[in-house]
């Protein structure tokens, strides 16, 4: 907008104070009025409704994403009670149960750090991993924590569920006698852990009622608008805690060695494949504009803003190759096994395979997205890719 009317201005001061010809003036307008319009199609991004894209990521995706951890965390919550009051093999499985429908439920949630989410830092409350397993040895055993504290961000969330109902002992009969008497220390953890995640979502998805508002009218192409930062957020999830944290570093990508220990799921042996595979139709989703489980329901999103805009990249549609490199990684993923630590142990090239896919959908989104968007990156990329 300023830059609109810096220009109207100077064009009516030029016009009013030149002492050239009429014709000479009539020239230098119909000059004016093309650069006007260029100026004017680059701020609006040449006529796209910003403002509707907002609206349907507010309504389709984030909030109704935000509503259902909400709910899932509650049903969780619920379960853990149940089964502190009565710690049996059966409300144990539905613990656990329980508690991979909200840690799938996360995968569509923990790419909108935006708002409220951002500053409470509610990702570090949730899924920080792998688990410090001797910090959290010393929370249960010490009965004295404070979950607020930085130094217990890898001391909670799905990660720490994931150690208590799965890692503490070779099988279940083993980790059940931890939660014997069923007022333990371990029990209580349970519950002060599931609290602060019920916390913190409820505080991020009860505050989107009324920064849904203020996020969808931010249609300007500022460093601080909606679409800048929420694009940003986007493909920094799918660059660092998608393709870096699920595949590159349990891989082995940046260090010397692999690191099996820190996948996702690590503790389960069973979901490592099945988190992923469900963060990765997450991102298409949201890139496609298919509203949060309403498949019938398809709005604004990436797609349609490259397609509106012609975007291509040799030749070639630059969504529909987005979607092909896509679909190509997730094709990739479903061809490991189910517990990726054994994928890393046995055949860690089809893991570094995978990440190489992944890897192809990351440049189109971070380049050549970006720069036909005209978005800058506002982050740092320090892994040396």
């Amino acid at each position: 907008m300023i830059k609109k009317i810096s220009l109207t201005l100077f064009i009516f001061i030029f016009t009013f104070s030149c002492s050239s010809e009429d014709d000479n003036q009539s020239d230098f307008l119909s000059n004016s009025s093309e650069i006007f319009d260029s100026v004017i199609n680059d701020d609006i991004t040449l006529g796209f409704d910003r403002s509707a894209m907002l609206v349907f990521w507010a309504d389709n995706f984030i909030m109704p994403a935000y509503k259902k951890l909400k709910d899932d965390l509650s049903v969780l919550k619920e379960s853990i009670a149940s089964f502190n009051e009565e710690p049996l093999q059966a409300n144990f499985e539905i613990v656990r149960e329980k508690w991979l429908s909200a840690y799938k439920t996360w995968q569509h949630v923990e790419m909108f750090n935006i708002g409220k989410a951002e500053e409470i830092y509610l990702s570090s409350f949730m899924n920080i991993y792998p688990v410090n397993e001797d910090r959290t040895t010393s929370n249960i055993n010490s009965g004295v924590y404070d979950l607020e504290n930085p130094n217990n961000y890898a001391s909670q969330g799905f990660p720490a569920l994931d150690y208590l109902l799965f890692g503490l002992g070779e099988n279940d009969a083993e980790i059940l006698e931890k939660y014997q008497p069923s007022d333990n220390n371990y029990s209580k953890y349970l519950v002060s852990v599931i609290n602060k995640m019920e916390a913190k979502t409820n505080t991020v998805s009860n505050d989107w009622d009324s920064y849904r508002d203020t996020f969808v009218v931010s249609t300007e192409n500022t460093a601080t608008s909606s679409i800048n930062k929420l694009t940003n957020d986007f493909i920094f999830y799918f660059e660092k805690g998608l393709r870096t944290n699920k595949f590159g570093i349990p891989a082995g990508v940046f260090s010397t060695d692999e690191l099996p220990s820190k996948v996702e799921g690590y503790y389960s042996k069973l979901y490592s494949k099945t988190l992923a595979l469900e963060s990765l139709y997450a991102v298409k989703n949201f890139f496609i504009g298919k509203a949060f489980e309403n498949d019938a329901l398809v709005g604004d999103s990436f797609q349609y803003y490259l397609t509106f805009l012609n975007a291509k990249k040799n030749d070639t549609s630059l969504s529909d190759l987005i979607l092909s490199k896509l679909d190509t990684a997730i094709s990739s993923v479903t061809e490991l096994s189910d517990d990726f630590t054994s994928q890393i142990n046995t055949d860690n090239n089809t893991m570094l395979l995978t990440f190489d896919r992944i890897q192809s959908v990351v440049i189109l989104l971070k380049v050549d997205m970006l720069q036909t968007l005209n978005i800058n990156v506002d982050y740092v990329d320090a892994d040396g890719d």
